[in-house]
């Protein structure tokens, strides 16, 4: 397994997709440690869950908020995870890491009814 130590202390990582045809899309998210894999709190439709639930090869990157890299890229895989219970894991870890703001956006979430997922992330 890659060290993910890079990740501590750090509020976004760059997640990178692939189409099918194999054109990478690069997105920064929000994400919180659960040992040692790294999950992601999403909307249920967003591109990077249907790529990821096609293929769940993926690069990593610690980052800014706009998605500029901080750190070195590694090779992973994701796999979505959308029973209530791991949904409701990744929420209590993103509320002790990011308090009031992710409420705000649970808040507006709401307001569209959207539905969330989980997309768990393991290096190596």
């Amino acid at each position: 397994m890659k060290d993910i130590k890079q990740f501590e202390n750090q509020q976004y990582l760059n997640i990178e997709t692939f189409r099918k045809n194999g054109q990478g899309v690069k997105t920064p998210v929000w994400f919180a440690q659960d040992g040692e894999t790294l999950r992601i709190w999403t909307q249920a439709d967003a591109g990077k869950a249907k790529r990821i639930r096609r293929d769940g090869k993926v690069r990593i990157a610690p980052s800014t908020a706009s998605g500029d890299p901080i750190g070195e890229w590694i090779d992973a895989h994701a796999a979505v995870l959308d029973s209530p219970e791991e949904v409701k894991h990744t929420a209590g870890l993103f509320k002790k890491k990011y308090g009031f703001m992710f409420n705000v956006f649970g808040v507006m979430g709401k307001m569209r009814r959207a539905q969330y997922i989980t997309i768990r992330v393991q290096t190596g």
